[in-house]
């Protein structure tokens, strides 16, 4: 007996039907009297799809992908994995293509997936977090360069072959120091801009770098990241390390490249350490001439906040 030749009309009255049989195929099935008004086919129906459920729509799924393939389709088109029945058998519904809801989900889960591991692999830390390794890190580098100094004093006044740091090298400021630090700024600035244009993996370094400590920071906040460690590191390396090598180039030289392997990590690779190289041997140069820690101090302080400055105008967001 086909399902579809069931008149959906014929409705059953209390009374009228005591019992009725349906076969289908082998089975036979049985409604028993009912009371109230029902649907008999919603009552077969409800039977035949406990009963033979899997098999009606395995049979009307064989007929769809009959007729796409008539159409010039193939059942790869409407199923999504490989070997993946197109009608699941244990929940009774149907596997459908993709909807553009589903697309528009996987879009976003995509995206939010690539921002988290871009994240990931840059690791931006926080604003506070930057300000505060800069000031404990300063700190540090500070506090040791004036230790450095204390000693070679305490051990020049004992009568020990070191130099004075303290007298050798001083705080002292002239007019003229003004227009040195100014010429370091200019030729170190310039510089830097070349190697970002010519030299494309000290760009990356340099933009790694940039990255990590200037993304989260506000413009007042590089004024801080730019003195602090200007002061400390040219403290330490300029006015407490050169004058225990010697004032001389090849102390200048010696501590400069000290200054640049320890330029190197977070991103910074080998092209970033021969940058600082360069960097520290004109520092030492300008503290050999002048014989004050506060050129290389200056300098150090304002090249930091003109580099920052341009990384922020300058690239992408």
């Amino acid at each position: 007996m086909d399902l579809l030749t069931i008149n959906p009309w014929w409705r059953t009255k209390p009374g009228n039907l005591s019992a009725a049989y349906l076969s289908f195929g082998n089975s036979t099935f049985t409604c028993r009297k009912l009371t109230g008004s029902y649907d008999l086919p919603v009552l077969i129906s409800a039977k035949l799809r406990r009963r033979f459920g899997a098999s009606i729509r395995a049979f009307a799924g064989q007929k769809v992908v009959k007729k796409l393939r008539r159409k010039g389709k193939t059942q790869k088109d409407v199923t999504s994995p490989p070997n993946k029945p197109l009608f699941n058998e244990d929940d009774g519904q149907a596997d459908r293509p993709p909807s553009g809801d589903d697309y528009i989900h996987d879009n976003n889960q995509t995206s939010s997936l690539s921002n988290l591991d871009a994240q990931t692999a840059v690791a931006i830390p926080t604003r506070s977090a930057v300000l505060q390794a800069c000031i404990v890190t300063s700190g540090l580098i500070g506090a040791l360069g004036v230790l450095v100094r204390q000693v070679s004093h305490v051990a020049s006044t004992e009568g020990w072959p070191i130099i004075d740091c303290s007298t050798t090298l001083s705080f002292g400021f002239e007019l003229w120091h003004l227009e040195l630090i100014t010429g370091l700024v200019i030729l170190i600035s310039s510089c830097r801009y070349l190697l970002l244009k010519t030299w494309p993996d000290f760009a990356e370094s340099s933009e790694a770098a940039n990255s990590q400590v200037l993304t989260s920071l506000q413009p007042f906040d590089y004024i801080v990241v730019a003195i602090l460690p200007g002061a400390s590191e040219e403290l330490l390396f300029r006015g407490a390390l050169l004058p225990l090598f010697g004032i001389n180039w090849t102390s200048a030289l010696v501590v400069a490249a000290l200054f640049g392997v320890l330029h190197l990590g977070s991103g910074r690779k080998y092209s970033f350490a021969v940058w600082a190289t360069f960097v520290g041997f004109v520092y030492g140069y300008a503290t050999i001439v002048s014989s004050s820690i506060i050129v290389p101090m200056a300098s150090h302080a304002v090249n930091n906040l003109v580099g920052g400055i341009m990384w922020r105008y300058t690239s992408k967001p």
